[in-house]
């Protein structure tokens, strides 16, 4: 089976994870600081601080910024339920805002959703695109808004040379073993420029505990254990060096089918802007609308032929848990992308041969699917 994205561990990687496991320290010791720092050179952060999940990272920013029940947030519904979910586990309700056509939130449309209760816009860089980053920023700026940018999707990817991370009052990474580069299978992080943001989230990622002297040490608040090992950041450290040269491989793949999908009447491709670099940890292909009711065959076809295919995602508010609490929802342009995408494979572990089978094995199965009657 050629999945959608997977990990890349190679000898160097294995090697780093076997000399920290020899060590004296297997957490809370120096590789966390050196991950923390090499994340923050690549991404041109003045902080950064790793936990050990995306999810316990949103968690962490949400109770930063003092997000409470009384608080709501502007967020996508095309994202993993964590984006939201964290708001709830703070007991804030996730205001949920339409998409556009490559997935991203329509940032047209976040205005008229803000209320006195808004308290942060968390756009999510889907697949590896990145939002209008600049566009949200003035929204947020304007209405005294934060604004916390989950880029779990997108480490390496940048707009105009400049990496994503640096715009937001606080940005979101992943190293799940399916994004481009990972920390034993687990792991997130947050970038920010905010002094005063990263010492609470680092008081946060521990129990709330400060060291005082000697063996003293005093908890001033309600922490967690949200800390990433040694052992995992040795791992993250060595991936690191090669996250750009997994992305220029993802990207040769995306290019491939760029050309081999162009001027088809089956799927469309989401266009990257000339001006951006996507991280591609997802290629999405859009099947056309008379191909939407066969997407769970197309979906089941493509995996009888060994293609890993994923969907991504379906509309936060429609799960049970939402419905249930909130209430029936409904976004058009949400619902249709989510009726028409498919994630195909397209990572670093794939050979131009792998490519090509995808591309041919799509294409005909698309070719041989019975249209919908519209």
């Amino acid at each position: 089976m050629i999945a959608y994205s997977r990990q890349s561990i190679d000898e160097d990687d294995i090697n780093a994870v076997v000399e920290a496991l020899k060590g004296d320290f297997l957490t809370g010791g120096k590789k966390v600081e050196e991950f923390e720092k090499a994340l923050g050179d690549y991404l041109g952060a003045k902080y950064v601080c790793v936990m050990n999940s995306a999810t316990s990272a949103l968690h962490v920013a949400y109770k930063s910024i003092g997000l409470s029940d009384e608080d709501e947030i502007i967020t996508t519904p095309i994202t993993f339920c964590a984006t939201a979910n964290a708001a709830l586990m703070c007991d804030a309700t996730p205001i949920f805002c339409d998409v556009k056509s490559n997935g991203n939130i329509d940032e047209k449309k976040i205005e008229e959703l803000i209320t006195p209760k808004t308290k942060a816009v968390v756009p999510v860089d889907f697949g590896g695109n990145p939002v209008e980053i600049d566009k949200i920023r003035e929204i947020c700026d304007k209405h005294k808004l934060y604004l916390i940018e989950d880029c779990a999707h997108a480490l390496g990817s940048d707009i105009d040379g400049q990496k994503v991370g640096n715009i937001a009052d606080i940005s979101i990474f992943s190293f799940h073993a399916i994004k481009p580069i990972t920390t034993c299978g687990e792991g997130g992080a947050i970038a920010t420029n905010n002094k005063e943001l990263y010492e609470k989230a680092k008081l946060l990622r521990s129990h709330g505990i400060v060291k005082k002297q000697a063996w003293n040490s005093d908890m001033t608040e309600l922490g967690y254990n949200y800390r990433l090992s040694d052992v995992a950041c040795a791992l993250g450290i060595s991936q690191l060096k090669k996250l750009d040269r997994f992305i220029e491989k993802r990207t040769k793949i995306a290019n491939y089918y760029n050309e081999r999908f162009t001027n088809n009447p089956y799927l469309f491709p989401v266009k990257i802007p000339l001006h951006v670099k996507s991280s591609y940890h997802l290629y999405p292909i859009l099947l056309d609308r008379s191909l939407w009711c066969a997407k769970e065959d197309i979906f089941e076809a493509l995996h009888k032929k060994g293609i890993g295919a994923q969907v991504h995602y379906k509309p936060i508010y429609k799960f049970s848990y939402y419905k249930e609490r909130f209430g029936e929802q409904k976004l058009q342009n949400a619902e249709e992308f989510y009726k028409a995408e498919l994630s195909i494979p397209a990572h670093q572990k794939m050979s131009k041969e792998d490519a090509k089978f995808v591309a041919d094995t799509i294409l005909k199965i698309l070719k041989n699917t019975k249209e919908c009657k519209l």
